[in-house]
């Protein structure tokens, strides 16, 4: 059991709710409809960025013509199409392990490259937004993880020391965020198992999330 942890500080997607299957779902189609090689290698290396570390990502990739406005504009109507006829659903034991959180006294962020608006629609429609007591989110940094800002921000906002917070993601570039801060690593891998360099960073790996009940 982890000992003086005050804070626990979440990723949202692919950790709080799956909508990493959504986004392949669509990241395929969108590459079938753009002629864009190499998709599951762009899937993997653009997981956890924010608009800004992918535009740049996308146009190393696939040139400095490639027109990244047209793949973001197609990207949310299709995103959107999806979650508002099929909705987002919550991952395995999420709710449950929120409840043990908050009945133990941690106070609960979120750091997630989406945007804040973004994000207050989704977990709202999922019922889980009012968990948390604040959060810092994609548009409101400069530095995308795995840069550290996006979790130390939300650290100082709950008033809570970086060595004295959790942080939960489930991408490389996530982890190495949160380990950057200085916090405790708790990887949920989603989409992606951990490599070795990732293995190195984290406190514990495991799934479903309830994991955390074993640790805190």
């Amino acid at each position: 059991m982890l000992q003086n942890i005050k804070a626990v500080i979440f990723d949202m997607d692919g950790v709080l709710i799956d909508s990493e299957t959504i986004c392949d779902r669509i990241w395929y189609r969108l590459a079938d409809e753009m002629g864009l090689p190499d998709i599951d290698k762009a899937i993997v290396e653009n997981r956890g960025c924010n608009e800004q570390m992918m535009a740049e990502k996308l146009s190393r990739r696939y040139g400095k013509d490639f027109d990244c406005p047209k793949f973001f504009k197609t990207f949310s109507v299709y995103f959107h199409e999806v979650e508002f006829s099929e909705g987002i659903p919550l991952l395995p034991e999420v709710k449950e392990t929120l409840d043990y959180l908050k009945e133990k006294g941690y106070h609960l962020g979120l750091s997630s490259s989406t945007r804040r608006t973004t994000v207050k629609r989704q977990l709202t429609a999922c019922g889980i937004f009012d968990y948390f007591e604040c959060g810092t989110f994609g548009d409101e940094v400069i530095h995308s993880k795995p840069d550290p800002e996006i979790y130390l921000k939300t650290a100082e906002k709950l008033g809570v020391k970086p060595e004295n917070c959790v942080g939960i993601e489930d991408s490389p570039n996530g982890v190495r965020s949160v380990h950057s801060a200085g916090f405790y690593t708790i990887m949920v891998p989603d989409k992606i198992e951990p490599d070795e360099e990732i293995k190195k960073l984290c406190y514990k790996i495991g799934k479903p999330i309830s994991i955390l009940r074993e640790i805190l």
